[in-house]
């Protein structure tokens, strides 16, 4: 069996590695810079921080700020139209998963035209085209879109999120500053911070796993476990090592693919506009339990990761439930939410997600096979 793996050409990591931006520009002979961010960064000053090196270097540039969280069809479209008349030739997609998968449909349809009403992308789409050259920055600590080939739109019109799948999307470049992600709240740390930590364990449970996404996805999990509760109430050293947890898993899940847990999430992101982190944090170890016999000894690793005491020694069904509790309780401790009325579910709004979900793109990647109704049963006890 062949094993694929793709990732970005260049990367820069650390404090200071923005100061890399208009060099790298320059050397790979761009002329004009679209940069694509939300209202937020304009407003907070961090898109500054982008524009600022570019003044510097007096390097062009357009910003296209109106990225909203989930973004629609729509703000695609919106951005593809101001991609085009802004005559650029490079796109930075600066934020968190809303800027940087907006970035990666507008790079993709500006180069695959036929795509252009957006939907069509969703699942493995047949583009023949590379994007434009797409440069991702992150300023959360969680998506790892800089370094995926992977971004999720919303089909507002149907309330559903939807997931799509190309190695043409990929950043040329990633640039990971841990300095863009230090103003992060405590709220959005902990739900990015959450969103890794899916990645990492879903990624190294589900069946495409191989020795070197697992390398990949276990060394994440430790340093989630590590760092990520200093790092929500602002500890520096632990936001710059969430900041590589959160790409290393990236690059592993981008080439394996995820699970249950992200199958789930995008409903309740689709129709209850629940975020994307948030929505992980409550159905993660939950979900874990209900894989736990299809994962061999992989959950061994996962309560070692997390430091459980004895765990190398326990039997298999105490240690998988000793990771899935390590979790649980770590979800706990950040404050995050447990239950999915706290998003805005009641009973009746049951069945439209369990048909969302066993739909994903993400549902076949789980270690479990899931039926509707076993889906339905697991957003039912989490009511």
């Amino acid at each position: 069996m062949a094993y694929r793996m793709i990732v970005n050409q260049t990367g820069y990591f650390g404090r200071g590695a923005l100061q890399e931006l208009a060099p790298e520009l320059r050397r790979r002979g761009f002329t004009k810079a679209f940069l694509i961010t939300d209202a937020v960064l304009l407003e907070t000053g961090t898109a500054a921080r982008i524009t600022d090196l570019l003044d510097l270097a007096s390097f062009p540039y357009e910003i296209f700020s109106d990225v909203v969280p989930n973004p629609p069809v729509e703000n695609v479209q919106a951005g593809v139209k101001a991609f085009q008349d802004s005559g650029a030739d490079v796109i930075i997609g600066l934020g968190g998963g809303s800027p940087q998968d907006t970035a990666k449909a507008i790079g993709i349809i500006a180069a695959n035209s036929e795509f252009s009403d957006v939907l069509s992308l969703e699942g493995v789409a047949g583009t023949k085209n590379p994007a434009v050259p797409i440069i991702g920055i992150p300023t959360t600590a969680g998506t790892a879109s800089e370094t995926t080939i992977n971004y999720v739109i919303t089909d507002a019109a149907k309330e559903r999120k939807f997931v799509c799948v190309d190695p043409h999307d990929i950043p040329v470049m990633a640039i990971v500053d841990p300095d863009l992600m230090d103003g992060m709240p405590r709220s959005l740390k902990v739900a990015t911070g959450l969103d890794a930590l899916t990645h990492a364990i879903e990624g190294y449970i589900t069946p495409g796993a191989w020795e070197l996404s697992d390398a990949l996805h276990l060394k994440s999990i430790q340093m989630i476990a590590a760092n990520l509760r200093r790092a929500a109430e602002g500890d520096a050293e632990a936001v710059e090592k969430m900041a590589y947890a959160s790409y290393i898993a990236g690059m592993g899940y981008s080439n394996v693919g995820l699970g249950l847990v992200h199958g789930m999430a995008h409903p309740l992101g689709g129709r209850y506009n629940a975020p994307h982190g948030l929505a992980n944090g409550i159905l993660l170890a939950p979900v874990m339990r209900y894989n736990a016999e299809h994962t061999g000894e992989k959950y061994r690793d996962i309560a070692i990761a997390f430091g459980v005491e004895g765990a190398r020694e326990m039997d298999l069904d105490k240690v998988r439930e000793a990771a899935c509790e390590a979790v649980a309780a770590l979800t706990r401790d950040l404050g995050n939410p447990t239950r999915i009325s706290e998003v805005g579910v009641s009973e009746e709004g049951l069945d439209d997600l369990a048909d969302d979900a066993f739909a994903d793109v993400c549902t076949p990647g789980n270690p479990r096979p899931a039926t509707r109704e076993e889906i339905r049963e697991l957003y039912a006890a989490l009511l």
